[in-house]
């Protein structure tokens, strides 16, 4: 591999302050803030809007689209015109 071409690999943690949840993995991403995590060290951290923590699809609270009602209006409206 070539030296000094690739960004640096290391730990960062991202947290989901809506729903008080953060993790530490590994990224290329970067950030000048920090937080000191649970082992004692002290990582930048990324704040992000969703995550599986409080997205509605991984939380159980997705709604359920009422495509056959969907069809039914589609056909009443525009299938007057067919016999």
């Amino acid at each position: 591999m070539k030296k000094g071409i690739h960004p640096r690999y290391e730990p960062i943690v991202f947290r989901d302050k809506s729903a008080d949840f953060a993790f530490l993995t590994r990224s290329t991403a970067t950030s000048s803030q920090t937080i000191t995590w649970e082992d004692g060290n002290e990582y930048p951290v990324i704040d992000v809007e969703i995550s599986a923590a409080s997205h509605p699809f991984y939380t159980g609270q997705a709604k359920v689209m009422d495509t056959a009602g969907r069809v039914e209006r589609f056909r009443r409206r525009y299938g007057k015109g067919q016999s």
